[in-house]
């Protein structure tokens, strides 16, 4: 299941005198995750080089920033995919101390920039939901709203015409069960006109 982290996390890192500053982001999209980067280049002026990764919504990036094709951005992206996070930004600050580390040093840097400030912040599972409404005969409303409170599904709209028509919210994983258990207590008495998925 994907998560997401709740606070930014950062580490510091030095190897063979270089100094790696690594920061660890919840961010919407691109355009806050590049505003993220703007920031630190301008609080890093004196470094070589601000390599960022981002996974957000399909917005994935890899920016090497200079350093050698595939030796920064795309290792903190693996990073991020390994551990299945969502909505992150890796940024690493690199100031570099005057020994060059290679193509595989620099990859063991930035993952290990990352991986150490990951371990710093707390991971949350990211819940995706879906949106459902069903019509139903008056006699049955009482029934319904104790299964939709029973299953932590949280109630959107209710309105009363010739049937009273239910708009709820659950978590898309406990979906299908709820239905099929509304159904069954309903005796196929309800009606599904829409499902609306966010």
């Amino acid at each position: 299941m994907p998560q997401t982290i709740i606070s930014l996390a950062t580490s510091d890192l030095v190897v063979k005198k270089s100094r790696f500053l690594g920061f660890v982001h919840p961010v919407a999209d691109r355009s806050e995750a590049q505003a993220i980067v703007a920031r630190l280049r301008v609080e890093h002026p004196d470094a070589a080089h601000v390599c960022w990764a981002l996974l957000a919504g399909g917005q994935s990036a890899a920016v090497d920033d200079g350093e050698p094709g595939g030796t920064a951005g795309r290792p903190m992206l693996d990073v991020l995919r390994h551990q299945d996070l969502e909505g992150v930004l890796a940024a690493v600050v690199r100031y570099y101390g005057g020994i060059k580390l290679g193509a595989g040093g620099l990859v063991r840097a930035y993952t290990d920039a990352v991986a150490q400030a990951l371990l710093k912040v707390e991971k949350i599972a990211i819940v995706r939901y879906t949106e459902l409404r069903c019509t139903l005969p008056y006699s049955l409303e009482g029934l319904l709203r104790r299964e939709l409170s029973a299953a932590g599904a949280s109630l959107l709209e209710v309105s009363h015409d010739q049937r009273v028509t239910l708009a709820f919210r659950i978590a898309e994983t406990a979906a299908p069960a709820l239905v099929a258990r509304l159904n069954d207590a309903a005796s196929g008495q309800l009606e599904w006109p829409s499902a609306i998925t966010e």
